[in-house]
């Protein structure tokens, strides 16, 4: 898909007061409850002509999500702090604790068009499952228990199996997995293996292993082996904030006792070796630091010089921008450029790339620019064609399944880019047990 730049109704470059526009959002209000998402209306401009930024006293939106929207969350919540599920966030570990976030004193920025320096920003906490395991107030030894009958004798039930895992968040299923433990003496995810078979197999160990040590798992069969599955890269790796990239490098390490940084390095070749090297150095912009004019204008003149400016393309200068940038500087600088150059930053890299380096960089600026839309996108792209691309498919609904916001947004998001919605292609595209679990995972009733 070709992202319609320069977006209509936000005005002339450079811009004014509250110019850049914000990421759509499908679906507002509060969580969706585990019994089916709701889609709820459309926002009542069409998509593309989101509703003008309030200004800021800078003449831009503030950091991040406006409370209540797209995922952010409630008006009471701060932006950029942890989930609380029922008892206070757990005190900061100490460095080199497992999964914790370390950034760095001072963040390291490539060469081209380094940020200006001003306030300390803080850093984008780590999803969900990718700090270290915080015990929650919620008893798991019901579901343990269910999951353990489930299996146990001849036959297994699985639409019981379905029901006490797929609606689950990362920490529930941390407890289910020590509670089964504590129980029974035996591995949830090993019992499953044993009784259960083919892509509802997949779906479910995917779903007991939590999102870090799945996109772990993930990662390391991608680069195990001849060939490098490089759709499976760009799922894990682009886009994601630097504490979840340190948390995915540090399970890595301890996992198999390699360096994931090596380990990718050796699978991919030239260039793209050199674009994944930043991409793992995670140094990105955290999600709050603000979107700055004057640098907006230095990185769409970069982004030019690099390409359409000059006799070839010098391709780092292109990976260093999209890798180090937020998605509201993306967002920012694709605007601007499509403003001022009257092309989509989408057709120019298009036009310069090819190969796995072309679909890492679309990959980057279309998530930048409309994450749930690009997330219906990669949804879409795993079935459609001739045979559904499964394992693609059974990680990508698994992946969006954690966030329940998240995937309320992409639910809309599809109904309105498909004209259909999300269950019905999926039911259409599956059979048996392994459509149920894909349906429970985006919210169906099984």
């Amino acid at each position: 898909m070709s992202y319609p730049y320069p977006n209509q109704g936000y005005g002339p470059y450079p811009p004014q007061q509250g110019q850049y526009p914000p990421t759509q959002s499908y679906q507002q209000g509060a969580y969706p409850s585990n019994q089916g998402y709701q889609q709820g209306a459309h926002p009542p401009s069409p998509y593309g002509a989101p509703p003008p930024a309030q200004p800021h006293a800078h003449g831009y939106p503030p950091p991040g999500p406006p409370p209540g929207q797209y995922g952010g969350p409630p008006p009471t919540t701060p932006y950029n702090q942890p989930q609380n599920y029922g008892q206070p966030s757990p005190a900061p570990q100490p460095p080199g604790y497992y999964g914790t976030p370390q950034p760095p004193p001072t963040q390291q920025y490539p060469q081209y068009g380094a940020p200006p320096s001003g306030p300390p920003v803080p850093p984008t906490p780590p999803s969900i499952g990718y700090s270290p395991r915080q015990p929650i107030q919620w008893n798991a030894d019901p579901d343990a228990a269910a999951a353990r009958a489930a299996m146990k004798g001849f036959g297994t039930d699985e639409k019981n199996l379905i029901r006490c895992l797929a609606t689950r968040d990362p920490l529930q299923i941390m407890e289910i997995n020590a509670s089964f433990e504590r129980q029974f003496r035996r591995n949830l995810e090993a019992d499953i293996k044993s009784e259960t078979s083919g892509w509802f197999r997949e779906g479910l160990v995917s779903i007991v292993r939590g999102p870090l040590w799945s996109d772990v798992q993930n990662l390391r069969a991608a680069l195990d082996g001849p060939g490098t599955k490089e759709l499976v890269l760009n799922d894990i790796l682009l886009g994601r904030s630097n504490a979840d990239l340190r948390a995915i490098k540090d399970a890595y390490s301890t996992a198999f006792r390699r360096s994931l940084e090596e380990d990718v390095r050796g699978d991919l070749s030239m260039k793209t070796k050199r674009h994944f090297d930043m991409v793992l150095s995670a140094t990105r912009a955290e999600d709050a630091a603000p979107v700055d004019p004057a640098q907006v204008e230095n990185d769409v003149m970069d982004l030019y010089r690099a390409t359409e400016g000059k006799l070839g393309t010098d391709e780092m200068i292109v990976c260093s921008i999209l890798t180090s940038r937020n998605d509201n500087q993306i967002r920012a600088i694709a605007h601007a450029y499509g403003r001022k150059f009257m092309k989509s930053l989408e057709q120019v890299i298009k036009s310069e790339f090819s190969g796995h380096m072309e679909d890492a960089l679309l990959y980057q600026l279309r998530h930048g620019m409309d994450k749930y839309m690009h997330a219906t996108e990669l949804l879409e792209d795993s079935m459609k064609g001739l045979g559904t691309k499964d394992h693609l498919l059974v990680s990508r609904v698994v992946r969006f399944h954690w966030d329940k916001n998240f995937l309320a947004n992409v639910v809309a998001a599809y109904q309105q880019k498909y004209g259909n919605t999300l269950a019905k292609r999926i039911h259409g595209e599956t059979s048996g047990d392994y459509r149920l679990l894909m349906l429970a995972c985006i919210g169906e009733r099984v």
